[in-house]
């Protein structure tokens, strides 16, 4: 009977290592079933729902519970699923929404407006710098999803509406998902990577501040510059407009704002605590009920897409710690530790890397560093590096050519400002 125990185990962690090694090239060709969904009008439909990044890893996530099933019965596979926590995506799904809503966004935007302001740089470019150097350091307080969630919406309303290039585009997306990655680290709960290991190592504010917070405001203003230069021509002949009604929100009731920002703050508090999360999420949708003049439409569906994208991603993450644990610990040098986490990071969720390393006892405080530094170093390399990436992704792919961002245009894109990130957690 063990013998037997054995041998499942092994052939659904097979299984499971397979489909997600499937879902991983699924993602890099999201494109092709694209195209397909417009070339065949009879399976249209089936292509389409394919092409959705997000539903990838969630589609195979639904495979390898059908094959857990068949092999081991439905009991087994309802502890398996009981054993995992969708936090996160639950977290994530509330903090999208409750971020993008009107009172947060326009004030958001008063202070990028203020900033930009006194840059007095021409066109479109202090408004660029501000919102990719301010929003995701704010996403240190705020969490990342939500900085992703705004820096997405503003870049959408004030960029990417405009006739832009395609290469601006893209290199404004490897700005910005390698910078929010790591704009979450000077604080210990905001980063999902750090988020999973700050307890365990008691990493408090103090410490993350001088391990890496300095570090990587460094990192996210060189990149922000290094873009901005390489194509100010182009953000420069930009017009940049603001609607002092819309965008600034004087009419907005000074007791709702603070409502909002309370509800998001709640949000973050108690982000481990299901109950009390939903719960605020509920009372934030009945005030959104209650005083509809004062909201635009929720992003529930971008929300749910990204929820569904992380769910999917724990229920196939589950499966892969017997071969990703030990190829961690196979590394014996820091720069070892780093350069593996930031390439792994690129194929898994770094916050599942971080997380399989706080499982193991008697790290020195070298490996601990470079794991979590090379992880959030590559947080930007693929949509699915770090957990804030597909709400970019949800926010701005309408953007793009047939609706899809390219994998491969993306790892292009984040590649220097990769670079430039461990250029600062490695010799600053």
């Amino acid at each position: 009977m063990a013998v037997d125990n054995i041998q499942y185990i092994q052939s659904i962690q097979l299984i499971g290592a397979g489909l997600f090694a499937v879902a991983v090239l699924h993602s890099f060709a999201t494109g092709f079933f694209e195209r397909l969904a417009h070339k065949k009008t009879t399976y249209a439909g089936l292509w389409h729902l394919l092409g959705e990044v997000e539903l990838v890893f969630g589609f195979w996530a639904l495979v390898l519970v059908f094959v857990m099933c068949v092999i081991d019965g439905k009991q087994t596979t309802i502890e398996y699923l009981a054993s995992r926590s969708f936090i996160e995506p639950l977290f994530v799904f509330a903090i999208m929404v409750i971020a993008a809503s009107r009172p947060i966004l326009q004030t958001v935007m008063l202070f990028v407006r203020l900033l930009a302001e006194r840059m007095s740089l021409s066109g479109g470019i202090g408004l660029y710098l501000t919102v990719l150097i301010l929003v995701p350091l704010l996403g240190s307080f705020i969490t990342e999803p939500a900085a992703m969630t705004l820096a997405a919406l503003i870049l959408a309303h004030h960029f990417f509406s405009k006739k832009i290039s395609l290469r601006l585009k893209y290199a404004t997306l490897g700005v910005l998902f390698v910078n929010i990655s790591i704009g979450g680290m000077l604080t210990p709960f905001a980063a999902p990577a750090v988020l999973m290991v700050a307890t365990t190592w008691h990493w408090d504010m103090a410490a993350m501040m001088s391990l890496f917070g300095w570090k990587a405001a460094i990192a996210v203003v060189v990149n922000a510059v290094g873009v901005s230069v390489l194509f100010r021509k182009e953000l420069g002949q930009l017009p940049t407009s603001f609607d002092s009604q819309k965008e600034i929100g004087m009419r907005m009731p000074w007791w709702l704002v603070l409502l909002h920002f309370g509800l998001l703050a709640g949000v973050v508090a108690f982000a481990h605590q299901p109950g009390m999360l939903m719960g605020l999420f509920v009372f934030f949708l009945g005030m959104v009920r209650i005083f509809p003049q004062y909201q635009d439409r929720l992003i529930l569906k971008q929300g749910l897409l990204v929820a569904l994208f992380l769910a999917g991603l724990v229920v196939l993450g589950g499966q892969q710690q017997w071969w990703l644990q030990p190829f961690l610990m196979s590394m014996r040098s820091e720069n070892q530790v780093f350069l593996g986490a930031a390439i792994l990071t690129a194929f898994t969720d770094n916050a599942a890397l971080t997380y399989l390393g706080s499982l193991v006892h008697g790290l020195s405080d070298e490996f601990k560093y470079a794991l979590v530094a090379g992880a959030v170093t590559g947080g930007g390399l693929s949509i699915i590096a770090n957990a804030p990436n597909p709400a970019g992704v949800a926010i701005l792919r309408g953007y793009f050519e047939e609706e899809v961002i390219r994998p491969t245009g993306l790892l292009l894109a984040a590649f220097l400002p990769t670079i430039v990130a461990a250029l600062a957690f490695k010799f600053l």
